[in-house]
């Protein structure tokens, strides 16, 4: 119990700004235990904005200014962690084929030209695709859910320090592919749409992260904290356009 106590207050504290107390021990099974829990922590990130979606509905606001406004409650709840880590993925894969060039590139605070037009890009498309509560409360569960893959057994960590390589190879494979499987079980009972039209949100979020991964993997050697956080972004904008 006190395993999943500690997994549940590193997921809370590291992906929400929901204020917890600090994890009693911080080691592999406690990380990977976060990481699947990710789903879970970001449930109220997830209902805010499925909140905020329905009350601009309500008040027929503009759908983008809705949709804006929600996405924009997400990144608050979560202190912009993903799209940081979206902006430096980017600026790292586009400066340099040098591995050693490209993390420095992702550590520093700064966001260049690529990783600036990849954020926009990204967000435009999470705007545009926003339009019903259920698909935001949805695509901000399945987008977390992609974390559990993503530091599955087998891949390797990019750096000998840092939250990527805390979390990196933490989760036993079976696990991760249970919360998948999880995720496109309850995508079926998504109001307004037909069945199959949740899972395959699920599986082309999942897809997509996975070739991002395949493609920071062979580029930097592993993952990062960065490269998590960019798979999240792209999973959930993927989940959007597939509700959508």
């Amino acid at each position: 119990m006190s395993r999943w106590g500690d997994a549940a207050r590193m997921a809370v504290g590291t992906l929400t700004t929901v204020p917890v107390p600090a994890p009693h021990v911080i080691d592999r099974r406690t990380a990977g235990g976060a990481m699947l829990l990710a789903p879970l922590a970001a449930l109220p990130l997830a209902l805010a904005a499925g909140l905020i979606v329905a009350a601009g509905q309500a008040l027929h606001l503009p759908n983008v200014a809705t949709a804006a406004l929600a996405i924009g409650a997400v990144a608050l709840g979560s202190r912009g962690l993903h799209l940081d880590g979206l902006a430096d993925t980017a600026d790292g894969l586009g400066a340099s084929y040098d591995r050693a060039k490209a993390l420095d590139v992702m550590r520093r605070g700064d966001s260049g030209p690529t990783g600036v037009a990849t954020l926009v890009l990204v967000l435009l498309v999470q705007v545009g695709a926003l339009t019903d509560p259920y698909q935001a409360v949805a695509a901000v569960v399945i987008g977390r859910g992609t974390l559990s893959m993503s530091c599955a057994r087998g891949v390797p960590s990019a750096r000998p320090e840092g939250l990527g390589a805390t979390v990196a190879g933490s989760v036993p494979r079976t696990a991760a592919v249970a919360v998948g499987l999880a995720a496109a079980a309850l995508a079926t009972l998504l109001p307004g749409l037909p069945w199959w039209r949740g899972p395959l949100a699920v599986v082309l979020a999942y897809a997509v992260t996975a070739v991002l991964l395949k493609r920071c993997t062979k580029r930097l050697g592993g993952v990062t904290g960065d490269v998590l956080g960019a798979g999240v972004e792209a999973a959930v904008a993927t989940a959007l356009l597939a509700l959508a």
